[in-house]
């Protein structure tokens, strides 16, 4: 009796797994963060802009999936200050594994889902540093990359085609500490919060 069990559990996990690959294109947008100085308040952040990405999704289970994505986002890195504004060349590359988790079973051709991951996220600049700085008080805007611990969290929607092809809709919230490689603040300034990318996205992708 057990034996048969366990054979009918490998057969149901062997059912459910499938693989889908995709593309998509979107739009990035950046919730800021403060640098408090003495007596002043800089905003620092990244200018929303064009993204796109692609992602490797296995279905390992009925309700439970697996997927590695990769999203670049075109973002120049800026300071502002009072009415005055500079910003540096740059974009970011994030790589994340994460966990997609569907109310509906896995032969359904509409699958919603919610999705939670980590990874990390590369912000690279190419110059030329902004001068004058609109904000040396504050902080300093550099030509510099970093690497930063990301979070990601969100939820989307799938409908899979009987030809193989399905579409895609995501929306994603990006959470990373503050880049202070990139923005280097003052000796006497703090900076408050954290760097988020609120990223909605369409694709299409094949799966099999």
């Amino acid at each position: 009796m057990v034996k048969h069990l366990l054979l009918l559990a490998a057969a149901c996990a062997c059912y459910a797994q499938s693989w889908e690959f995709g593309g998509a294109i979107g739009y990035g947008a950046y919730r800021g963060v403060r640098i408090n100085g003495p007596g002043a308040e800089a905003q620092a952040g990244i200018h929303n802009r064009f993204a796109v990405g692609a992602t490797v999704t296995e279905n390992l289970y009925e309700h439970v999936s697996g997927e590695i994505g990769y999203l670049y986002q075109d973002g120049d890195p800026y300071l502002s200050l009072n009415g005055k504004s500079a910003h540096i060349q740059g974009q970011s590359h994030s790589f994340t594994y994460g966990v997609l988790l569907h109310p509906r079973r896995v032969e359904q051709r509409l699958r919603p889902f919610f999705a939670i991951g980590a990874g990390a996220k590369y912000y690279r600049t190419t110059g030329p540093e902004p001068s004058p700085q609109p904000a040396p008080a504050e902080a300093t805007l550099v030509k510099a990359n970093e690497w930063r611990f990301l979070t990601t969290v969100g939820g989307g929607v799938t409908y899979r085609l009987r030809n193989h092809l399905l579409v895609r809709g995501d929306f994603r919230d990006y959470i990373t500490p503050f880049p202070r490689r990139l923005f280097v603040p003052g000796a006497n300034a703090t900076d408050r919060g954290l760097f988020q990318m609120f990223t909605t996205t369409v694709g299409v992708g094949y799966w099999f």
